[in-house]
């Protein structure tokens, strides 16, 4: 029986243990955080069930268009609801609590031993857990990743907070400062706008969301300007600092921006520090991530990696697919390696914004010959019931096969609808077979069929 010792509890660390209890492996999984990690404990479970509040007001806000009227007599809806962030965050931390607890027992169904503390390795072979050794046939790093901070602007968990902070506030912030405008820093701006904050959104970019799809970045940031969110752009954050009751984020350029709260979304740092990992002969980049290939081995024969440690897509879709890939490659199962084309990710805005396979900027920038189309949801009709105007459906297809290569979906609940652009990517379906599938009428699911048909006319 192989012995498997498994360092961090995140998604990658449970995932890949139950998949190695599975396959016969005698597992032990180290961990110092709780089970789940960051991404059930502070991360992406508490941040979506705090979105799902922001979605419900953002649905209150656009309601009275669809003839919700409230029996005090206000013709808007949004100036009769408020909330609650105290309640809202016992919510939060209830059901990261609850997920957690879950995992836990799942891992105790599959006979999987939990040691508490920290992990670090003596050799390939051998984790060390305070004065306790486990020897192993097979060792993972799961070990996560934790907020970057801005040097001299420490939070403090009041006025200054890292998103794994903003779940002990008892008062919705009356102006809250988001330094950052990736996926993090986008997605907090966009649910306390919806709660009710005047939120301040610093990007040190042209645009927000400098990653994701040109075209949807720019219907999101004409959502935030029509609905009173100030965006700085070209604007980079030098300090952010304490001020009597509030907070001064001071910008390169020497103006200063005020507010009760800030928020840091700067980007993540590898937890891989005094691990003793490149003395066990595990390469790490210059950023401190662990090096792994698609099979999620290191640079040490028999330590596997998986999750944000590793820096390859920081998602928990990602991390618990490189735990399992992981385990099926050490034990000696039948194995995918990770193919990145075919991962789909979702930015959690209002719209929501979803996404799979090639890139517009891949296709501007000539490393591909696809064929793209885009249909806007304003063509919808059962997004014109729901009084839905902004978004869109792109799909790409290679021009001489039509296979769909990508695809990117803006709108209300984009991350269930990316699902059957992710399957024709990954079973490499063509925009014909694509079109030939019903879909129910109404529904927004078939502008993705008609993105679909589209493209046979084109090609």
């Amino acid at each position: 029986m192989a012995r498997v010792v498994i360092i961090g509890g995140g998604p990658g660390g449970y995932e890949a243990a139950s998949a190695a209890a599975q396959l016969g492996g005698e597992v032990t999984v180290v961990d110092s955080d709780g089970i789940g990690g960051s991404a059930v404990l502070t991360d992406c479970v508490p941040s979506k069930t705090l979105i799902a509040t922001a979605e419900v007001m953002t649905e209150v806000e656009e309601a009275g268009e669809l003839g919700v009227r409230l029996d005090d007599g206000d013709d808007d809806p949004a100036n009769s609801v408020r909330v609650d962030l105290s309640v809202v965050n016992q919510r939060v931390k209830a059901l990261a609590t609850a997920q957690s607890e879950g995992i836990e027992r799942r891992l105790d169904r599959d006979k999987v031993r939990i040691v508490k503390g920290r992990g670090r390795l003596d050799g390939p072979e051998t984790v060390v857990v305070g004065d306790e050794r486990l020897d192993a046939d097979v060792i993972l790093i799961a070990t996560g990743a934790r907020p970057r901070i801005l040097q001299g602007s420490e939070p403090d968990g009041e006025r200054i907070l890292t998103w794994e902070q903003v779940y002990e506030l008892d008062e919705l912030p009356e102006r809250l400062i988001v330094v950052g405008s990736g996926v993090t820093g986008a997605e907090f701006a966009s649910a306390y706008d919806a709660l009710g904050s005047d939120v301040v959104l610093v990007s040190s970019r042209d645009r927000v969301l400098p990653g994701e799809d040109a075209d949807a970045a720019a219907v999101l940031e004409d959502v935030f300007k029509r609905r009173g969110l100030t965006v700085l752009g070209k604007s980079r954050a030098e300090s952010v600092k304490r001020q009597g009751d509030g907070v001064v984020v001071t910008l390169t350029d020497g103006r200063k921006v005020e507010g009760s709260h800030a928020l840091l979304a700067v980007g993540s740092l590898p937890n891989t520090d005094d691990m003793n990992l490149v003395e066990s002969g595990v390469s790490l980049t210059d950023g401190g991530f662990v090096q792994v290939d698609r099979v999620s081995r290191t640079t040490a024969r028999g330590v596997y990696a998986a999750g944000d440690c590793t820096g390859v897509l920081m998602l928990a879709s990602v991390a618990a697919m490189q735990g399992r890939i992981a385990m099926a490659h050490a034990l000696g199962d039948a194995v995918t390696p990770l193919d990145q084309s075919t991962v789909s990710a979702n930015v959690f805005t209002a719209p929501e914004i979803a996404t799979v396979g090639l890139t517009q900027a891949v296709l501007d920038a000539g490393g591909s010959t696809a064929m793209v189309v885009k249909v806007p949801l304003a063509d919808n009709a059962r997004a014109k019931m729901q009084g839905v105007r902004d978004g869109f459906v792109k799909l790409f297809c290679l021009p001489n096969t039509g296979i769909v290569v990508g695809g990117v979906v803006v709108a209300p609940r984009a991350s269930e609808l990316i699902h059957p652009i992710s399957l024709a990517v990954g079973a490499r379906l063509t925009v014909d077979q694509v079109a030939q599938a019903f879909t129910v009428y109404p529904s927004v699911s078939g502008s993705v069929a008609e993105a679909a048909r589209r493209l046979h006319l084109r090609s």
